[in-house]
């Protein structure tokens, strides 16, 4: 019989019980279907699949349809619980993922890719929601910066395992992407059983909702989507590409990422709470700027590897930087917001994704480096947005902008 707890009694629950030992769970258990997912795609596509430039950004085009199809979490919360939701997408990610290397063809990755996403995208979406929901406002930014250091240290585990044992073991695709889908779904399906049902004390609006007063949080939305399909893209497939990184290769540069997200991210989540969502993101898109100019120096002057391997690391640590975006929201919205509007803002996040990858891919083959200088030209944009951020949030001043207006606008 399922066990309903509200969330203010969930305190008494022993600590592993408790909302977020059961956050902290599903940020482990995701990344280590999905980034083991990630880690040996670009190998496997081209060893397997012979796939090319354009090839690739079909793959992701596919990959980022569900999330563009996000704001379909909307009708399904009217039937399906957000905490069950949640963890039901985690095990559609987990099986997908298990199975991939089962279907070595374009058509066959393309549709696992796309049953593998829905469950990443589902799953992502309500989980934001269940975190701007169950966590408070003051520890929400540290909060969220150690959960990014959890699902590092999970996908740390992976990697390493992939590192070290790949060779001497004679490891192959169809065993990794087993065992780590497999360990997904398990870890889902557990905490199905042990955690009883959470009940927030705002109940959600079932219904889309696109409040004007939100403007500034969708334009920021839009512009991460695109800026991050561009390095997921296309970041990890140059230094297969262009520098002939094996799979234990680029899974080591992944483990550099992991250490640095670990040991940086509660510091990151610090750093928003203390100079506000304003001056963070400000830094993160900077620094994009400068990494994106220097990766396409790298086609267009010749830069060698060591460099590429750098930015990559300095690229996926500035994108940790983007929890500041989810507790800018949390700070402007009604509490009964939350869950359609992040429903919402993963499909804006994901409508350049739908289409710029594939569009790029054509681009890639003509100059890789300009698909690079083109994204120093959206976190450009991103940086403008940025200084529209107060430096305090709240309903009713949620830009700069909302002094000249004389009530919040719905």
């Amino acid at each position: 019989m399922t066990q309903y707890v509200p969330l203010a009694e969930a305190r008494h629950l022993p600590f592993w019980r408790r909302p977020i030992t059961l956050l902290f769970l599903m940020a482990a258990a995701m990344p280590i279907a999905f980034a083991t997912w990630s880690a040996l795609l670009n190998n496997f596509v081209i060893e397997v699949a012979q796939f090319d430039g354009s090839d690739i950004g079909w793959l992701h085009t596919v990959r980022e349809i569900p999330g563009f199809l996000a704001i379909g979490v909307i009708a399904i919360i009217i039937f399906v619980r957000e905490q069950v939701l949640a963890l039901v997408s985690l095990v559609l990610l987990g099986v997908a993922t298990a199975v991939t290397a089962h279907y070595p063809t374009m058509g066959g990755i393309l549709t696992i890719t796309m049953l593998s996403s829905i469950g990443f995208h589902y799953y992502e979406t309500v989980n934001q929601s269940l975190q701007l929901q169950w966590l408070d406002k003051a520890r929400a930014p540290r909060v969220l910066g150690w959960l990014v250091a959890a699902g590092s240290g999970a996908t740390l585990i992976s990697y390493g395992l992939i590192v070290l044992l790949w060779e001497p073991l004679g490891l192959t695709y169809t065993i990794v992407y087993m065992l780590s889908g497999g360990t997904t779904a398990a870890i889902a399906v557990f905490a199905m059983i042990a955690y009883p049902q959470f009940e927030a004390p705002n109940p959600q609006l079932k219904k889309m909702i696109l409040r004007r007063r939100y403007w500034l949080y969708y334009c920021l939305q839009f512009m991460a989507g695109a800026r991050r399909q561009i390095f997921v893209v296309f970041a990890g497939f140059m230094m297969v590409e262009k520098f002939g990184f094996d799979v234990h290769e680029i899974t080591a540069l992944y483990l550099i990422n992991l250490v640095a997200n670990m040991v940086f991210a509660p510091f990151m989540g610090a750093a928003v709470a203390r100079f506000g969502e304003r001056r963070t993101l400000m830094f993160e898109y900077v620094g994009l700027i400068v990494v994106f100019l220097a990766y396409g120096g790298i086609y267009f002057f010749g830069w060698g590897v060591l460099l590429a391997a750098t930015l990559y690391v300095i690229d996926h640590m500035l994108f940790a930087l983007a929890l500041a975006l989810k507790t800018y929201f949390q700070k402007i919205a009604a509490p009964g917001d939350i869950a359609p509007t992040a429903a919402v803002a993963f499909t804006i996040n994901h409508i350049a994704a739908v289409f710029l990858p594939v569009l790029l891919g054509y681009l890639w083959l003509a100059s890789p480096a300009a698909v690079f200088f083109l994204a120093a030209g959206m976190a450009g944009l991103s940086l403008l947005l940025a200084l529209l951020i107060p430096r305090h949030p709240e309903p009713g001043n949620e830009t700069t902008l909302s002094r000249f207006t004389a009530a919040p606008a719905e």
